[in-house]
């Protein structure tokens, strides 16, 4: 485990390029393959895009591909997200909501089995799942994520309940346009995805990292100026070789998670790191803003 993580973090470009190309085929699989050939709707910008793409064909007797509504509705959010998020989270995600355009509209939709139950759980599962690579990567699939992410920074609510209101939007839509039946199946196929992403990766979950290297003084140097987060140094000594050195004791959210491990592999490649998951923190724990605002009082220093 530890080679394959020296390994991701030296061709972390590399890595996130794979990233972006196995996320686009996984999103087509689960549109082509079992949600759009059963009438399930996927959760997010992909299943409003599947929604257009329907009302298109059933008002208008015009065929438009689902790939390319994902890319077209995607366009002004990303505008949002380069001015809200960042620059480097925007254009990941913008190469993978590409990516997932491309494969969507060149993996052509067959039908696997004909037991809409199967098509909705496998779908879910497998659109859970290039969500969740992006987001353990540090980005995401684009649309709606982005929006939820940004009206949360400005209104105070949670991600997770404003995900909800949207997916509960294409739920009542997708009842309205075809039947009840195919709304309950949706809403089995966003729980099924929900699940997946929440197993691989979740922002609020809190992790206690314990580092034990060597160099303690240049990773605990580098954490300072990359983590806003607080850290307890412990006095160690090693069992076998009887060296006495320092522990680096600090909690962070799962999302910092892979920027922490790089961050100590980049330095010492034998550190000795141990990840273990925290229930409660109680104190000051810095949310994005608050680390923001610490980033910038670092830089003007």
């Amino acid at each position: 485990m530890q080679t394959n993580l020296k390994w991701t973090f030296k061709n972390e470009l590399l890595t996130k390029l794979i990233v972006v190309v196995v996320t686009g085929i996984l999103a087509a699989v689960s549109l082509n393959i079992f949600l759009i050939p059963a009438n399930v709707f996927s959760a997010g910008l992909n299943g409003i895009a599947q929604l257009v793409s329907g009302a298109f064909d059933m008002y208008l007797g015009m065929t438009v591909n689902t790939g390319i509504l994902i890319f077209v509705l995607n366009i002004p959010i990303f505008l949002i997200s380069w001015l809200k998020l960042g620059k480097e989270a925007t254009v990941y995600s913008f190469l993978t909501v590409v990516s997932m355009s491309v494969f969507t509209m060149i993996i052509p939709q067959y039908s696997i089995t004909d037991n809409v139950l199967l098509n909705t759980v496998a779908g879910g599962v497998v659109v859970g799942l290039g969500a969740g690579l992006c987001l353990v990567f540090g980005f995401t699939t684009g649309g709606l994520d982005i929006i939820a992410l940004v009206v949360a920074k400005t209104t105070g609510k949670t991600v997770g309940s404003l995900l909800f209101l949207q997916n509960l939007l294409i739920i009542l839509v997708s009842g309205l346009m075809y039947d009840w039946e195919t709304a309950l199946y949706t809403i089995i196929s966003i729980f099924c995805l929900t699940q997946i992403v929440d197993k691989m990766h979740t922002g609020s979950q809190k992790m206690t990292a314990f580092i034990i290297s060597s160099k303690s003084d240049e990773i605990k140097a580098a954490i300072h100026s990359a983590i806003p987060r607080g850290m307890t140094l412990l006095p160690g000594r090693g069992g076998f070789t009887n060296k006495e050195n320092t522990v680096i004791m600090m909690v962070v959210s799962k999302y910092e998670l892979y920027d922490l491990e790089k961050l100590v592999y980049e330095i010492d490649e034998n550190a000795f790191v141990n990840i273990v998951p925290t229930q409660s923190v109680m104190g000051q724990f810095l949310n994005e803003d608050q680390q923001r605002e610490h980033r910038k009082a670092l830089q003007t220093k």
